[in-house]
């Protein structure tokens, strides 16, 4: 199942981008355990959000998946929350409205006056397909893997380029797998944070894999597990690569973190 979930700049419910989404009742069918999302901004209407977004216009900004799914207990509506799992944001925004005038969803002929009023939208594949075309998603992916697996190290090669509508990067899933190898201890190499020790089994074995030189930089190359990676938290994932000029070494990061 695919759908697209509002992110708006006010809102009253109480999310979390990439963490936790609270939504009303009526979308409870649309918002099942592993369904795939994408993430929706409508356009900007107040100008003090301007630098916290990625366009001031309608658009997409990255995907993620249905986790647990429960009931809001201080709601006498019936709301619920339900946690986001894969979390990775665009690097650029895709507008909602395409060049020619069409947009990525289809705008049933009924709803073409109140279609943008609903918060969550279901989507075909084609649909989500099309939009991450776009994206050209940032060199870098969720994690949730098993850590314990048995595995020889072998060399990987990643970064071969492929021409569609786009350029985009083939991920190497046995390499990343590799990577989570090494480590015994899944924490932030920034904050320390620990899912595990957090959340306990269910954030186990749950952590971002920062490349330290983006393939998109490198082309193609054999990154070496052991040296070029680092583990991240998501929150200090997504100020590594805050800013598309310039990307935070883990260092610099910690010492804005200390201060």
């Amino acid at each position: 199942m695919y759908t697209v979930i509002t992110e708006n700049d006010e809102s009253e419910w109480d999310d979390r981008k990439g963490e936790i989404y609270h939504f009303p009742k009526r979308y409870l069918k649309n918002l099942q355990e592993g369904t795939h999302l994408i993430y929706y901004k409508g356009g900007l209407k107040n100008s003090k959000y301007r630098d916290d977004r990625m366009s001031s216009q309608p658009h997409y900004f990255g995907i993620g998946t249905v986790g647990k799914v429960w009931k809001d207990p201080n709601s006498v509506k019936g709301d619920h929350f339900c946690t986001i799992q894969q979390f990775q944001e665009f690097t650029k925004p895709v507008l909602a409205k395409l060049a020619d005038g069409a947009y990525y969803e289809q705008i049933p002929e009924s709803r073409i006056g109140n279609y943008w009023r609903d918060g969550v939208r279901p989507i075909t594949k084609e649909i989500y397909d099309h939009i991450l075309e776009t994206a050209e998603l940032d060199p870098y992916e969720d994690l949730t893997l098993n850590v314990h697996e048995s595995q020889e190290y072998q060399e990987y090669q990643e970064g071969n380029q492929k021409q569609r509508l786009s350029t985009y990067y083939e991920r190497n899933p046995a390499l990343r797998k590799q990577v989570l190898l090494n480590y015994k201890d899944l924490s932030c190499a920034v904050c320390e944070f620990n899912f595990e020790a957090t959340y306990g089994e269910w954030g186990k074995g749950f952590i971002h894999v920062h490349h330290l030189n983006p393939v998109s930089q490198a082309g193609i190359t054999k990154p070496d597990p052991h040296k070029d990676f680092a583990l991240l938290c998501p929150n200090c994932h997504a100020m590594v690569h805050r800013k598309k000029d310039r990307l935070l070494s883990i260092e610099e990061l910690k010492q804005l973190f200390k201060n």
